[in-house]
């Protein structure tokens, strides 16, 4: 089995380390004005004030790291993830991961990010390889690598492996370690295929063995579509951080719980102290 590798993100005044040997961290999911119409037009009509609000709302809720996405079709992304970015850096002071399609956006987003960014993402196809990995040299990022290739999503846990090491394969050849790629598995929605959980949890436990690097992952997605999702999240989540999952994109308010919880039953929680504070903290609110 691979070592766990340790994956560090910054700002200008925070350090956060990924790694299995260490709690899980979350990574905030809020800022993203796909399927958030209120968020979407806000954006559109320049009111960044729920993205403020967001910002600091993940944070009180135990995000350690913000997902910062500006994707909305038609307007001008790099414009607009840097002032997305802005008014970010204005109210925390937390890691950011800059979540973008768009090579131009990136590079814009990079450019005025001030620390170590997580970039989330580059993919297998050789367009996104070629495009991402060397503006993620140049800033000296992290990135997530997406198991999918040219072929799409492969639909066994082996050739997602495969999709993985040709990632942090090529990631090596331009001089970025293995510890700056965080693999994202892909959970796909059960309800379309009941065996998207084992074959999103198999693959983690390859990726691991084989390449000790760390795992992110869309964790609600897995439930997409289903009713009653807060106990769909909670069983995977928690089979997943056991897999070797320890960076998961969720929305902290509503998992932050599961994640605790599981944490705690690896011990990695030491007289249950994050465990009780998380309660206390949700008992007031």
């Amino acid at each position: 089995m691979a070592k766990n590798l340790v994956t560090i993100v910054s700002s200008a005044t925070q350090k956060v380390e990924i790694s299995r040997d260490r709690p899980t961290v979350i990574i905030g999911e809020r800022i993203n004005p796909t399927g958030r119409k209120a968020l979407q037009t806000a954006l559109l009509e320049g009111n960044l004030e729920i993205v403020r609000q967001d910002a600091l709302a993940q944070v009180e809720a135990g995000a350690a790291i913000l997902d910062v996405n500006a994707g909305i079709p038609g307007v001008d992304e790099p414009a607009l993830l840097q002032r997305v970015l802005s008014a970010v850096m204005e109210v925390t002071d937390v890691p950011l991961c800059i979540d973008t399609a768009n090579p131009k956006a990136l590079a814009a987003a990079l450019a005025l990010y001030k620390g170590k960014a997580l970039v989330n993402s580059v993919n297998g196809e050789e367009r996104s390889l070629s495009a991402v990995l060397p503006i993620v040299k140049e800033h000296g990022a992290a990135v997530i690598g997406l198991c999918m290739d040219d072929d799409g999503i492969p639909p066994t846990p082996e050739k997602r492996l495969a999709v993985a090491g040709k990632i942090i394969e090529r990631a090596g050849r331009l001089g970025i370690p293995p510890e700056d790629v965080v693999i994202d598995p892909l959970a796909l929605t059960m309800g379309a295929d009941s065996n998207a959980g084992r074959v999103a949890l198999d693959t983690i436990k390859l990726v691991v063995e084989e390449f000790g690097v760390n795992i992110t992952m869309g964790a609600s997605n897995i439930s997409y579509g289903m009713p009653d999702r807060a106990y769909i999240n909670a069983a995977f989540i928690a089979m997943a951080i056991q897999a070797g999952l320890n960076c998961p994109i969720v929305d902290a308010a509503k998992v932050r719980p599961y994640i605790l919880a599981a944490d705690l039953a690896l011990g990695r929680d030491e007289y249950a102290m994050r465990y009780i504070k998380g309660f206390r903290q949700r008992s007031k609110a």
